[in-house]
């Protein structure tokens, strides 16, 4: 007897506005079911205690995470000072505290020193394995864990309000890679003091932001008879930044079949000798998107096969 198939060939992106109080792996199921879709993943995890945008890619697009996974985010996020806490954020247990609460001058002085390149140690509780363990399993479990820094990169830092001496909030605009913990903390260091991460909240992810956002109770108030199909966003909206090749019908079929292609077209040729070896085009057919490939050699070599 065939095996039963589970759920339905849904693809696109669906952009959540996660709350507080939930993993982001609840609301991947949550919005599988709604959809009744055979595959889900999302583009970046957020923490329980942080709210804002979690892209959700259903079916083919489960192929794109890593690029929206790659994609600079912006997040809003309030530093407490004084305080240090195990896990560098509001759920952990304080394990120091200070007296100084650093003045808006001071904090303005020091932001510089936090964009670009810069060198980062990670939260300890964080999914970073070590010997091959989730780091915030080892800390759970009581050990030490130490973390080496490592290079991340923030676009950008700013300071948006101080509403009282124990608080301070920013935006920041970063990399992959970037823990936001970290950079509260670190930025408590730098002022003398110490904080952690009381609020957080991301507003993008690539190209997707609020505008293409969907709250969690309004997606489950719409339910799933039929499912919310308006709120999908196409497959390929992860990698809007990347070019775009048309191809013929012939070409795709080939494409689609794992090899390479030397498009036949001259403009399609000079396109491609422009652009030059290891650039990412996505390649399309007609309004479909065929598949992410790369330059090489003057063809194209099929890197992720999407079956639209």
């Amino acid at each position: 007897m065939a095996r039963k198939r589970r759920g339905q060939p849904i693809h696109g992106w669906l952009v959540l506005d996660k709350p507080v109080g939930v993993s982001s792996a609840r609301v991947v199921a949550i919005v599988r079911r709604l959809f009744n879709a055979e595959k889900a993943g999302h583009g970046g995890t957020l923490d329980p205690l942080a709210s804002g945008i979690l892209p959700v890619a259903l079916g083919e697009a489960t192929k794109t995470v890593a690029w929206a996974m790659a994609a600079r985010k912006t997040y809003r996020f309030t530093v407490r000072w004084g305080e240090a806490r195990t896990t560098d954020d509001a759920e952990g247990t304080v394990i120091a505290t200070s007296d100084r609460r650093p003045r808006e001058a001071e904090i303005g002085a020091v932001l510089s020193g936090f964009v670009g390149e810069i060198r980062q140690r990670p939260p300890t509780y964080s999914a970073l394995k070590v010997a091959g363990e989730r780091a915030y399993d080892l800390a759970r479990g009581g050990e030490v864990v130490e973390l080496e820094a490592r290079s991340v990169r923030i676009e950008s830092l700013r300071l948006r309000a101080v509403p009282d001496p124990d608080h301070a909030e920013f935006e920041a605009e970063v990399g992959k890679g970037t823990y936001i913990r970290a950079l509260g903390r670190d930025l408590a260091l730098k002022l003398g003091t110490c904080g952690h991460i009381s609020a957080l909240r991301r507003t993008r992810v690539g190209p997707f932001d609020e505008a293409h956002a969907i709250s969690l109770d309004k997606l489950t108030s719409l339910g799933h008879s039929p499912p919310p199909f308006e709120h999908l966003l196409p497959v390929g909206t992860a990698l809007d930044d990347i070019p775009a090749l048309a191809l013929t019908e012939a070409e795709a079929a080939r494409l689609r079949c794992g090899q390479a292609v030397l498009p036949l077209r001259p403009t399609d040729r000079a396109f491609i000798l422009e652009l030059g070896n290891g650039q990412r085009i996505r390649a399309t057919c007609g309004t479909k998107l065929v598949a992410l490939a790369e330059i090489a050699d003057g063809a194209l070599r099929p890197v992720r096969v999407l079956n639209l």
